[in-house]
């Protein structure tokens, strides 16, 4: 039995930790915070519960390969998952275009709105389809996998959309709310076959809300971790991974004490952590994704109001172009708003908590960042102000609103940084755009025969799965290593 030091509660490693114990090791985690979960979180505000974090999670349908990784790390389960009519709603000049659940549907919408389109529109839904196929989710079952013949054939179609980005498929649309559909929800620059992939994943049941959100999700892996036997070191900051020659002997914590280890999994953002948690480069490998200009970090303020409306004038989340003088206050050209009726257990009774999300580039995140460290006074004005600017823009949207929203929150990029210790507080990892395919960097570092990492910065574009899949992917590599001489096997 190996001695595992696991740096980082985050889900990748609850995850990593929930593992190593399944394969018999001993797991301690060290996360500096006084709670476990990472971006898995949220927080209250005046009887308000904010979710940071989910917004869907892919891997909620039983045929998916990610399902058995959240039933196994306690993330879901018994857990009811919770399905909406439509993820998002697009409105230009005052028509709306919904991605709803059901792909056919999306299809007769789109038909309808734009006739001249009709090409692309039956392109666009047959890539889908096909992607559903890829990944065995397909059909009315949302449960069948294409045969080797089908998704050879399908290639071509697919392949077209590897070459653009979501502003690049917009523009082959000749309709004004079709062209936005496609880049209001992210940014256009992201690439378009992501994209495929999170409508893919949305309209074949694979993408949907576990009740109670991030909170009682990172509750879930957390007490599966313990139930497991792993210990969890929380408030306590591991300041340096001690090194003898090529291997770890132990970890330094802030308070000055020292935790022994077999092996030690990393599952900060390598930005922070080499050069600095450990006295090592970047691998080379992982070092090129954060010089890749096709490879864009990014971040987003937020800002939460508490509405004192039991409905409000849309569903799930909707993407709204701005005029022009939010543009020039907001920097950004679109407004994403988010409502949380599907947890009556995040507001009062009667009420509802409204959150909106604006997407920064590296540049604007790092202003939030270096604003904050050299004027916290101007900073908080500064939030203030774009508290203020968004509410006036969804009242100027919706006036049903007028009178009955506050500004409860605001988060920025220096939030982010402040409690992940992400570079630039990026909550996932990198957009890729056009021309990218997003492969995972590996798991060991050079050099090194017990340290391996576990961040989702080794595969755009990061998030919770993939932070999950490789927190995994270390436990079994640390499992085959401890025990060379035998075929090692994960206990069911």
């Amino acid at each position: 039995m190996a001695r595992v030091l696991i740096i980082g509660g985050g889900v990748a490693g609850l995850t990593a930790g929930i593992y190593a114990r399944k394969y018999g090791h001993e797991a301690v985690i060290i996360e500096r915070h006084v709670t476990a979960g990472g971006n898995l979180t949220g927080w209250k505000r005046g009887g308000y519960l904010i979710d940071n974090c989910v917004h869907w999670l892919t891997g909620t349908n039983p045929a998916s390969s990610e399902y058995k990784i959240w039933c196994e790390n306690g993330a879901l389960g018994d857990v009811e998952i919770r399905r909406s009519d439509s993820l998002y709603t697009c409105e230009v000049a005052g028509e709306r275009l919904s991605l709803y659940r059901d792909l056919d549907r999306v299809e007769r919408r789109m038909l309808a709105i734009s006739p001249e389109d009709e090409r692309e529109i039956r392109s666009f839904t047959k890539a889908v389809r096909d992607i559903q196929g890829f990944i065995g989710i397909a059909g009315e079952s949302h449960s069948q996998k294409s045969s080797l013949f089908a998704k050879i054939c399908a290639i071509p179609t697919v392949a077209k959309y590897f070459k653009l980005t979501t502003g690049d498929l917009g523009r082959r649309f000749s309709h004004p709310l079709l062209r936005e559909f496609f880049s209001s929800f992210f940014t256009d620059r992201f690439g378009a076959f992501a994209l495929l992939f999170v409508i893919a994943h949305y309209c074949g049941d694979n993408a949907d809300l576990p009740a109670g959100g991030s909170v009682a999700m990172a509750k879930r892996m957390k007490d599966r971790f313990l139930s497991l036997g792993g210990e969890l070191l929380l408030g306590r900051e591991a300041v340096k991974v001690n090194l003898e020659g090529s291997r770890a002997t132990s970890v330094r914590l802030a308070d000055g004490s020292e935790l022994s280890a077999d092996y030690v999994i990393l599952t900060t953002d390598p930005a922070t952590t080499f050069g600095k948690l450990i006295d090592r480069e970047m691998p080379r490998e992982l070092k090129a994704k954060y010089k890749d200009h096709r490879l864009m970090r990014f971040s987003s303020y937020q800002c939460a109001f508490k509405c004192d409306l039991p409905t409000v004038p849309f569903e799930s989340d909707i993407c709204f172009d701005l005029p022009y003088k939010y543009r020039v206050r907001l920097c950004t050209m679109n407004l994403v708003v988010r409502e949380f009726s599907h947890e009556p257990s995040f507001s009062p009774d009667g009420c509802n908590i409204l959150q909106t999300m604006t997407f920064c580039d590296e540049r604007m995140a790092r202003r939030f960042i270096e604003k904050r460290a050299s004027d916290k006074a101007d900073y908080d004005r500064r939030k203030r102000y774009l508290g203020e600017w968004i509410r006036r823009a969804m009242i100027e949207k919706m006036p049903e609103l007028d009178g009955h929203i506050e500004l409860i929150d605001v988060w920025t990029p220096a939030s982010y940084r402040r409690f992940v210790g992400s570079d630039i507080g990026s909550y996932m990892s990198f957009v890729f755009s056009k021309n990218v395919a997003p492969l995972a960097s590996g798991s060991r570092i050079k050099g090194l025969k017990n340290v391996l990492l576990a961040t989702q910065w080794q595969q755009a574009p990061g998030g919770l799965p993939i932070a999950a899949e490789l927190g995994k992917r270390a436990a079994e590599l640390i499992n085959k290593l401890a025990k060379p001489s035998r075929k090692a096997k994960c206990p069911t």
